[in-house]
């Protein structure tokens, strides 16, 4: 029993002073003494060996020589030789960008005032006007299925409006005639239009992110800023960026595409400039493009310029109709946005026309990776939120409206654990969004952006593929009336640009988040291989204060664990604190476990594609609850938005749990997962799904007009026309809202009234006086809407052609 109590002991004074992170010399004597202490109970620990090693174990500890010599160096040596060199395009990968509150997630102490000190964006008078009213009279321009199976293109109309309003210009500043926007706004411009139209979504959206405008917005030299900004704001001139080939994909740092620095003729001019060679495809906008933005790698192999021949990966803004260049076919990419290929042979281009001149030789991967953001960032988790949040209006409706058995199809459970989902991915998406855009208006967190991008468009896939198992036969034949189908079919778009998502989930979210999030990490990376006098001492600060952030984090996510998380202070006040404590648990668990895997794994961890996937599940999932939890307090409190918050976090922490569970269950260390799960998890887990109760809540709530349906419905175009897929739609679900006491009155009495059909019942229900004729008129103009609604689209033989025969009998 004493053996066991002086364990304890020790074990808690080790505990202690790690999760308390308190200085070495402190934390070193608050340790011996406590090994004193417990040699008072349990005599065999002050037998001269253990002291021994104790006292070396402290001088090491406290001795800068020593701990130098005899750990940090040999450690240094030991990791050069296993970690493979970093590449140039690494380094500028992750000299790339910013960081942000994930940086602090991945800390396993987040600082809570600074979560409290970030506010979401607003919409600036200006941003709310435009999205009033420039965005509002577009959507209403627009006919999905005219565009997609009809036209094929936007209607002319529809371009020379998108022109002249300005809204390829949301990035571009306003001195050149831009709107220049805020990331927040450029979302909701977006999103708006992608709840109308995905295709009208697109062709704005592609100029307002990864392209010449942002490129040149940020790099440009003053002279190509003058001269192109205004005729890109102005819509004068239609641009493109090519980045992706057939064999490089979208990784830049692979591509094909070359130049080589030549002398040769531009407008009738002999100058110094750059033959390029270049195949590009699945660009958007290409076939309509006047002018290409061109990633490629230059060489010099005349020397014509100083340095080596290899000149690294450029920017370009190529004119359209330079000879050489064969550009205007189309992809089909099964919707109807311009997307195509684009090729070049021997195209020469003067070095003015590199995106900053000749400044920016080699600086092109980096120049991506930081505008990268807008696409990553804003545009495509501004189509899932869009997605999103129709299909929480319309399907939330549908349920409501389409009856079996006597009932709503939305009171079914099982339809309830599919709308129960589609609630909280709708809600989620809003809220994720605010926090991303957030963060791009303080700089470029490409950590951050593959976050969204992958996960945004996850929950678009998984929510509409609810919507379309709700939906039935309703969801999947064709025509005008269908408000789903559509977006079913642009969902693999989102999910593969930018970035696939299978890439960007089992490489680049945490293999790049690690080494850009991690206190320590990168820095000791590039200490691996300088031979610098100072790279000792330097790599020795770092690796011992890495030992003690380790040791911190297992500590505190120990204690948490056993403690349940009670001993967080995180969140108090607030509504959803047990959140909130959560997070800090998993977030110290996830830090702890991902120094474990690091060190375990070393350079190994880049093979391992599915711990590293994994491990970035764990950090978005935390990032995303965070989100909701920023969400939901910066909106007026509602039991709704209770509902919704509390379901829509529980399910990120049941994720992230999944997730450590299958990283603890095939560690390649063999027994050292289930330890490390017994550590943070003693009493199993943490977090579970939502469970019954609230799947019903959801299910309940999103048929029903609350705080969360006008919260989403303020943010996209909501429809009043009956005659179009959503607006009958929701037009016969306010319509019932308006009636429904009266109609359930006569369902109830329906069973027991004479007639073969609904109107021959409601002509008994008159005559036995259980309904007036005023309320006859009201159940029958209704049943006619609600019938509406139920239909499908019927076609000639050839379906060619609607064939507007009634569907009614």
């Amino acid at each position: 029993m004493d053996t066991i109590i002086a364990v304890l002991c020790i074990a808690v004074s080790l505990l202690a002073v790690f999760s308390l992170r308190l200085p070495r010399r402190r934390g070193a004597i608050i340790f011996a003494l406590s090994w004193l202490l417990a040699g008072s109970i349990e005599d065999a620990l002050l037998h001269p060996v253990w002291l021994i090693l104790l006292f070396a174990a402290l001088a090491v500890i406290l001795h800068d020589g020593l701990r130098l010599r005899l750990v940090s160096e040999p450690v240094r040596r030991t990791l050069a030789k296993m970690m493979p060199e970093m590449s140039d395009t690494e380094r500028e990968a992750l000299e790339a960008g910013t960081t942000w509150w994930e940086k602090e997630l991945f800390s396993g102490r987040p600082d809570w005032q600074q979560f409290e000190d970030i506010e979401l964006s607003t919409l600036s008078q200006r941003e709310q006007a435009f999205i009033d009213n420039e965005t509002e009279q577009l959507c209403a321009m627009l006919d999905e299925w005219q565009i997609q199976h009809e036209l094929r293109d936007l209607p002319e109309e529809v371009w020379q409006f998108i022109k002249e309003k300005r809204f390829f210009s949301l990035i571009i500043p306003e001195e050149f005639g831009g709107l220049h926007f805020s990331p927040y706004a450029q979302s909701r411009v977006v999103s708006k239009i992608a709840s109308r139209s995905s295709v009208a979504a697109v062709t704005v959206m592609v100029p307002n992110s990864l392209g010449p405008g942002e490129l040149l917005a940020k790099y440009g030299t003053p002279e190509q800023q003058q001269y192109w900004l205004p005729r890109l704001a102005s819509g004068e001139e239609i641009p493109c960026f090519g980045l992706t080939g057939p064999d490089a994909g979208s990784d830049a740092g692979a591509i094909p595409d070359y130049g080589e620095v030549c002398k040769g003729e531009y407008r009738g001019e002999e100058t110094l400039g750059i033959k390029l060679s270049f195949s590009k495809r699945w660009i958007t906008l290409a076939p309509i493009a006047t002018v290409i933005g061109l990633a490629f790698r230059l060489h010099d192999p005349d020397g014509l310029l100083e340095g080596d021949s290899d000149l690294g990966i450029c920017c370009a803004l190529v004119p359209a109709d330079l000879p050489g260049i064969d550009i205007g076919r189309r992809h089909n990419p099964g919707a109807a946005f311009m997307n195509g290929p684009l090729t070049g042979r021997d195209v020469f281009i003067p070095f003015e026309l590199l995106i900053g001149g000749k400044d920016y030789i080699g600086k092109g991967w980096q120049m991506l990776v930081e505008c990268l953001g807008a696409g990553r960032g804003i545009s495509l988790p501004a189509l899932s939120t869009a997605a999103g949040e129709m299909a929480y209006l319309s399907v939330g409706a549908y349920v409501r409206l389409r009856r079996q058995f006597g009932i709503p199809v939305g009171k079914f459970e099982g339809v309830q654990e599919a709308t129960a989902e589609i609630a909280a991915s709708a809600y989620t998406l809003e809220a994720f969004r605010a926090f991303v855009t957030r963060a791009l208006a303080d700089g470029a967190p490409s950590v951050l952006t593959a976050m969204a991008k992958c996960h945004a468009t996850e929950m678009m896939r998984t929510l509409v593929n609810h919507s379309m198992d709700v939906l039935g036969g309703r969801g999947i034949q064709m025509g005008p009336r269908n408000f789903m189908a559509l977006t079913y079919q642009t969902v693999p778009i989102a999910i593969t640009v930018e970035g696939a998502n299978i890439l960007t989930r089992s490489l680049m979210i945490f293999g790049q988040g690690a080494i850009r999030c991690h206190p320590f990490l990168a820095d000791e990376m590039l200490l691996l291989n300088d031979d610098s006098a100072e790279a000792p001492q330097r790599f020795d600060a770092l690796f011992s204060a890495h030992l003690g952030h380790t040791a911190s984090n297992v500590s505190r996510a120990m204690l948490l664990g056993f403690s349940g998380g009670r001993l967080s202070t995180a969140g108090q006040g607030k509504t959803l604190r047990r959140h909130y404590r959560q997070m800090e648990r998993f977030a110290a668990a996830f830090a702890a476990t991902a120094d474990v895997v690091l060190v375990s794994l070393g350079g190994d961890l880049k093979r391992r594609e599915m711990l590293s996937a994994r491990l970035g599940d764990v950090h978005s999932q935390l990032v995303i609850a965070s989100a909701l939890l920023k969400f939901h307090h910066s909106q007026p409190h509602s039991d709704a938005a209770i509902a919704h918050a509390d379901y829509a976090l529980q399910r990120c922490f049941s994720a992230a749990q999944q997730a450590l569970n299958a990283l603890y269950a095939n560690f390649p260390v063999p027994g050292l997962g289930p330890v490390l799960k017994r550590l943070f998890f003693p009493f199993g887990d943490a977090a579970k799904a939502p469970d019954d109760q609230q799947i019903r809540q959801l299910g309940e709530l999103i048929m029903q007009p609350q705080a969360v349906r006008e919260l989403l419905a303020d943010k996209v175009y909501v429809s009043h026309n009956a005659d179009e897929s959503v607006g009958r739609v929701l037009e016969t679900y306010r319509q019932l809202l308006d009636i429904e006491p009266l109609y359930e009155r006569f369902l109830k009495a329906e069973s027991r009234l004479s007639g073969t059909n609904r109107d021959a019942r409601v002509t008994a229900a008159v005559a036995e006086g259980l309904i007036t004729e005023e309320e006859a008129a009201v159940l029958r103009d209704y049943e006619a809407m609600r019938y509406d609604c139920m239909l499908t689209d019927a076609f000639d033989h050839s379906l060619q052609n609607l064939d507007l025969r009634p569907l009614r009998p």
